[in-house]
């Protein structure tokens, strides 16, 4: 089999069991037709559970303790992104794209600009940059990533802002952006926006989307669509908004906050005050946090939600039919994933936060292309971390850097590859919730273990039996052998060990 094109979609805080073929009723039929024709790993975490480590460790293919990136607002270095699957594949003649949200950066440095990813300028990088970046060599981002943001317009942006606010539109569509067409939600973050689903920065990703593959038909290529969506605020717009109506969306079985029965940081690091500057605590407490909503509003939210996963499951419609249409599909490695989950309500809690709950650790992935199994489910343990290797393995290319990640083409291939556990860590930041954390969780099949090392408090449950994560058995004395397996497996993690020699920053 020629090398395939590799096209990887991901979605942002999007929980694995809200599409319509993993167990709630998310009106996704592309996606699901993803899984019909493909095989769909019902097992798969998140290496963290926040949105930088994890797409730190989609690209690099390493653990958030090696790469660096353990919290949000720490930059990926540049060398490191550059020796991940992108830059890699490039060195290999492939043609890689990024589109939509990035997020290997926020706060420190952007390409060689010395100017965070997310305020950079047309004066600093020209009116016609376009990459490379992280290894990308042609890239075409959303640095606002959720339009939360747009109403404070990014002067001399590029990409989607450039597009949002250069025909004079920009105020236009703020204004409708922050129309709420009602009914009140009574939630906080939510409400069905005027906006234009045209505008939407979802539409706008699948349009760019659609205009690489047609342009590079023609070439091996690795391209990356990254929708910043389902992720809060919960501001879907019309008609998406008001497909899924709030009385027949799922709840969660229980929907009450019970630290009582869980460890000590999980009621600290939602109760507690972030530390930090006034900016630092407003964002945390007012953006970050969503309290425990009332049944009437968190059926708003979730009904909002899944128009949000509806309209972007509409762009991947739009995109496998470009590459059918371009004969590129049975030539086409196709993974969807998302970076983490969401609680939407689990034991009351919304967003994420520390507390891995399966909501937040688990997310989809589906693959599908030549060779891939079609109509599989596959339960072993598998990560996002993975994904990598997997490229690499498909594309017959080097790694520019180590790896944690194993290949899951063999699992794609229904080939014999057994899989203990995954792991995921995060070392949380005072900043974020008051409290300064050292979480490590290994996932089997059927168990999960969080260790706070610091303290050594833990929990485990057994979800064959238990998904709902009600019975912490971590001090229980009649699972003492299987509480030190799943230690065991997290003192295997691999050691922290980057190169001694990275390629030169601006490899493409």
């Amino acid at each position: 089999m020629k090398r395939p094109n590799i096209l990887l979609i991901t979605t942002d805080q999007h929980r694995g069991d809200c599409l319509g073929f993993a167990g709630r009723r998310v009106k996704t039929p592309h996606i699901d037709a993803l899984a019909r024709g493909g095989t769909h790993f019902a097992s798969c975490i998140t290496p963290n559970i926040v949105c930088q480590p994890s797409r730190a460790s989609m690209l690099t293919g390493l653990l958030p303790l090696t790469h660096g990136v353990c919290d949000n607002g720490i930059d990926l270095d540049q060398r490191t992104g550059e020796a991940g699957f992108a830059g890699s594949l490039a060195a290999a003649g492939y043609a890689t794209g990024f589109i939509g949200k990035a997020h290997f950066s926020s706060h420190h440095t952007f390409a060689r600009t010395g100017r965070p990813e997310c305020q950079y300028t047309e004066a600093e990088l020209g009116p016609d940059w376009s990459g490379p970046y992280m290894g990308f060599q042609h890239v075409e981002l959303v640095v606002e990533g959720h339009n939360y943001w747009l109403p404070t317009p990014l002067p001399g942006g590029l990409h989607h802002s450039r597009w949002y606010y250069g025909d004079g539109l920009g105020e236009l569509r703020n204004r409708l952006y922050q129309t709420d067409l009602g009914p009140p939600s009574g939630a906080p973050q939510t409400f069905n926006s005027a906006l234009p689903a045209a505008w939407h920065n979802s539409t706008w990703i699948g349009d760019r989307a659609v205009d690489y593959l047609s342009r590079h038909r023609g070439e091996p290529f690795c391209l990356w669509a990254s929708f910043p969506d389902p992720h809060h605020p919960f501001d879907c717009p019309e008609p998406w908004s008001r497909l899924h109506h709030p009385d027949e969306v799922d709840l969660p079985h229980h929907r009450a906050t019970d630290y009582e029965r869980r460890p000590w940081w999980h009621r600290a690091s939602m109760e507690n005050t972030p530390v930090g500057s006034a900016d630092v605590q407003a964002l945390r407490q007012n953006f970050s946090r969503i309290p425990t909503q009332p049944d009437a509003q968190l059926r708003n939210i979730t009904a909002n939600y899944y128009g949000m996963i509806s309209l972007v499951d509409h762009q991947v419609g739009r995109i496998m039919n470009t590459l059918r249409d371009h004969g590129l599909d049975r030539d086409t490695l196709v993974v969807f994933t998302s970076d983490h989950g969401e609680w939407l309500g689990d034991h009351g809690l919304m967003l994420k936060g520390p507390i891995p709950y399966e909501g937040v650790l688990r997310v989809a992935m589906v693959a599908h292309g030549p060779g891939v199994q079609a109509g599989v489910q596959v339960r072993d343990p598998v990560s996002t971390l993975d994904l990598a290797s997997t490229f690499y393995d498909y594309a017959g290319a080097s790694a520019l850097g180590p790896q944690h990640g194993r290949s899951l083409r063999p699992l794609f291939e229904g080939r014999p590859a057994s899989r203990d556990c995954a792991l995921s860590e995060w070392d949380v930041a005072a900043s974020r919730c008051g409290v300064e954390l050292k979480l490590r969780t290994v996932r089997t099949r059927d168990w999960k273990l969080t260790l706070e090392a610091g303290s050594g408090a833990g929990e485990m449950y057994n979800l064959a039996d238990d998904p709902d994560e009600m019975d912490n058995l971590f001090d229980d004395p009649g699972y003492r052998v299987r509480r030190r397996e799943l230690l065991d497996m997290l003192a295997e993690r691999p050691a922290d060990q980057l190169p001694e020699r990275l390629p030169a920053s601006g490899v493409a």
